[in-house]
């Protein structure tokens, strides 16, 4: 860390002092976002002290600066499904080789990825046992054996687990990793228009957690079949866009299963006619890949940008002593700043280290991200006030002391507006509209997001998949947006020719 040495080293030159620390200490990245992508996104969730490397590749630790944020997010979503009467529960972590393989089509989408349990100390099992990818196959047997009547639905349940997918091709910390954390909403209808009308209700919740707290912009839509669920009737889906690599990214997703999984495991029940009939069924979730999409979006060359409404803290407090100044004095009103915005109920801390020069500590606090940074130094305490430095534009700001609470509030409000802003006009501007497989190609080559009309058929997204396929990786349908933009009559698909039926965002994606 020759920066940290740089630091400590300056802290005692005297004139030139300030300025040389902050100019060895304000980069602390040694790749640029723009250049180097990968290797800045690694460095960023490394540095900013979100995650550390583990032995086993694809596994990461998550620390607790990243749990702070999950658990943020957790905090919402929970009390919102509660409020939707869905209870949570907790089912096993394995799965035995018969149940997994009950839903053929359901396990072959993940078979690849499924890791099993061979051994018990030095004896092999005699039945190898599978640990779960997604759980409707662990739950649905006890579904059935729950489920007998119709007074016996809804059955809403969501469990907050970890799941394994064991990936081979380039684990990404948050975004592909074999371990990761999430919630899987599983629930049961008497019918198909309750199930309906619940994915699209969580679908918005999804939408809220990106755009509301994560100030990250996403498209709600369905997914094509070659993209949908495997086993499901149908997949909707939040979908994110990273401008910097070209990709699109799916950040959630709400799957009716209909009456699919109930048929496999026998999930019957006697209506209020005295008839049997199947139930319909729902899955959704969301995971910590929610985190890495936000650091991608809002981050920069000096590290994370967290926005207000899930940074673990919101404000640092830094004291800025100089050499004759009442330090004393200085680390009080330091004390009494974090006291008042705590009582305030902001999330906040004070750097009291006396190690490190304040440039140093500057540059520690933006590389964790932290909305807001307030020095308060010996002209601060002569003149009651304080200085506001904004993390996501560097604004300083002089507040006096008795106007704190209100002008903090008010800044972090604006922060998290500007970071959901900057986002959507820099994604907006990816956004590609196309009408021929020529303009598709060339979007394709400019990293865009493209909007294109489709005849929704299989094969010609197939065909696309095959004709774009390189060393980026081939392009997909994203989905298909909620919000359609008109289709004049005698629009014909992009790709095939044939009559367009839909508008579908296309793109390479993680």
């Amino acid at each position: 860390m020759a920066s940290v040495a740089m630091g400590k080293s300056n802290a005692n030159a005297k004139g030139a002092k300030k300025k040389e620390v902050k100019k060895e200490t304000g980069l602390g990245l040694s790749n640029k976002k723009d250049d180097n992508f990968g290797e800045w996104y690694s460095e960023v969730v490394v540095n900013g002290e979100m995650i550390e490397y583990y032995d086993i590749s694809g596994c990461y630790i998550l620390r607790p600066w990243t749990m702070s944020i999950w658990e943020i997010m957790q905090a919402f979503f929970d009390a919102e499904i509660k409020k939707m009467k869905i209870k949570n529960c907790y089912f096993p972590l394995f799965v035995s080789p018969g149940v997994l393989q009950r839903e053929k089509d359901h396990i072959e989408g993940f078979a690849p990825e499924v890791a099993w349990v061979t051994k018990s100390g030095q004896s092999d099992l005699e039945v190898p046992i599978a640990i779960r990818p997604t759980s409707e196959t662990v739950m649905y047997p006890y579904y059935s054996k729950w489920i007998r009547g119709h007074r016996d639905l809804p059955l809403k349940l969501n469990q907050w687990c970890n799941v394994v997918r064991w990936e081979f091709s380039n684990p990404t910390p948050f975004i592909r990793s074999r371990e990761f954390l999430w919630q899987e909403g599983h629930t049961a209808f008497a019918t198909k228009s309750e199930a309906d009308a619940e994915v699209l209700e969580i679908l918005e919740l999804y939408r809220l957690i990106y755009e509301e707290y994560l100030a990250v912009p996403v498209i709600k839509g369905k997914k094509s079949e070659l993209e949908k669920f495997a086993g499901g009737l149908y997949t909707t889906s939040v979908e994110a866009f990273i401008p910097n690599t070209g990709r699109g990214i799916q950040g959630a997703t709400s799957h009716c299963l209909g009456q699919n999984f109930a048929r496999m495991f026998e999930i019957n029940f006697e209506n209020d006619k005295g008839e049997k009939a199947m139930v319909w069924q729902n899955s959704w979730a969301y995971s910590t890949r929610t985190i890495g999409v936000m650091v991608m979006i809002h981050g920069d060359d000096k590290g994370l940008i967290l926005p207000p409404k899930v940074a673990s803290t919101q404000i640092i407090v830094i004291p800025v002593p100089y050499k004759d100044a009442d330090t004393r004095a200085i680390f009080d009103a330091c004390t009494t700043t974090v006291k008042t915005l705590s009582e305030a109920g902001f999330r906040v801390e004070a750097d009291f280290r006396d190690n490190y020069s304040p440039g140093w500590k500057y540059s520690h606090w933006e590389m964790k991200g932290v909305p807001l940074r307030i020095e308060i130094g010996p002209k601060d305490l002569a003149n009651r006030q304080v200085r506001a430095v904004r993390r996501d534009n560097s604004a300083k700001v002089d507040i006096p002391m008795d106007s704190l609470v209100g002008q903090l509030k008010d800044m972090l409000t604006k922060i998290q507006q500007s970071l959901f802003e900057a986002a959507k006009q820099k994604r907006d501007a990816c956004i590609k509209v196309v009408k021929t497989w020529d303009e598709f190609v060339d979007a394709l080559g400019h990293k865009k997001m493209i909007l294109a009309p489709w005849c929704d058929e299989e094969e010609v997204e197939k065909d696309v998949k095959a004709r774009t396929k390189g060393e980026m990786g081939a392009a997909k349908s994203l989905c298909s947006p909620f919000d359609q933009p008109e289709l004049p009559e005698g629009t014909l698909c992009f790709a095939s020719g044939k009559p367009a039926k839909i508008w579908t965002y296309w793109g390479r994606s993680y």
